[in-house]
């Protein structure tokens, strides 16, 4: 049975902040209530929307210029992972997320491995670009060294 809920945070095909939206009991009392990301559609949760939505919205965007600065800063940026590879550059193992999350650590830049956005692993010597999702509205492409060690 569906049930009406307030947006407080943008959801991913779903809607966004303020949105009033009908979801499947389940998926609201496992995921969207308990992460904070809606509550149940009140008249008073609605009031209290209506009051708290602008400032929801200036802190949304100030999320949103923070990721697209440090977007401009990785765009500044490449890094070099060196890894053993074969004669034929085929590497012994391969690249994953967290050898590039790793790898910007060294550059003082702080990534969650789950946010790099690597459809398969690396598993030859070469210039990769990975993208990185730094925010639901932001993405930013590194440019990835693997390179003999």
């Amino acid at each position: 049975m569906p049930i009406e809920l307030i947006l407080m945070d943008n959801v991913e095909n779903l809607g966004e902040i303020g949105d009033a939206v009908r979801v499947a009991d389940g998926y609201a009392r496992n995921y969207l209530v308990p992460k904070g990301l809606a509550r149940k559609a009140t008249p008073g949760a609605l009031r209290q929307l209506e009051a708290k939505k602008v400032t929801l919205r200036i802190d949304y965007e100030k999320e949103v210029a923070g990721a697209q600065s440090l977007a401009e800063a990785i765009a500044k940026h490449s890094v070099s992972i060196p890894v053993q590879a074969s004669d034929d550059e085929k590497l012994f193992g391969s690249v994953t997320a967290q050898n590039v999350a790793d790898a910007l650590k060294d550059v003082e830049i702080e990534i969650d491995p789950k946010n790099v956005l690597l459809e398969e692993p690396i598993k030859m010597l070469g210039v990769y670009p990975v993208d990185l999702r730094l925010h639901s509205e932001v993405t930013a492409t590194l440019k990835v060294w693997v390179v003999r060690a």
